[in-house]
């Protein structure tokens, strides 16, 4: 968007710093940051708008997932998956881990088959989270994390 197009705000994310929006000018609706966007109302009285990846099956998700704890550490680990190096984008993990005593939601993206959180055991929810196999294409079906 660009200086004073205007839209119709439809969502939000969880924290309202991304909004689900229906630009004037254009046929299909976007996400856009909050802090570029001048908004009228409350955005937290919004849905949370569902992230709809763009989907794809030329690879399969992450086998033998795995995670382990030490102390405020969870590693969660799987097995490679091969792809040809132009579409290879590794792996994503949309997770929920315990930080000062709320569950806070981050996504991730890494190369390598492991990644390491910070996740306290404070919180009254259990953390979580997805794996998937990125690809120039999209997405693969994710893969819970057996989260300990």
């Amino acid at each position: 968007m660009y200086t004073d197009d205007t839209g119709t705000v439809w969502g939000r994310n969880a924290s309202g710093s991304w909004l689900w929006i229906q630009p004037d000018n254009i046929h299909y609706p976007c996400w856009i940051s909050a802090s570029v966007v001048e908004t009228h109302g409350n955005i937290f009285t919004l849905r949370i708008a569902p992230v709809r990846l763009p989907h794809s099956t030329l690879y399969g998700p992450p086998e033998g997932v795995t995670a382990t704890r030490d102390g405020d550490s969870v590693t969660v680990s799987w097995q490679p998956v091969n792809m040809t190096e132009d579409d290879n984008r590794g792996y994503m993990i949309e997770a929920n881990v315990c930080q000062g005593g709320i569950l806070v939601w981050m996504a991730v993206a890494t190369m390598e088959p492991s990644y390491t959180f910070d996740d306290e055991t404070t919180c009254p929810d259990e953390s979580n989270g997805l794996l998937y196999t990125v690809e120039k294409h999209g997405y693969t079906d994710p893969v819970p994390i057996p989260w300990p």
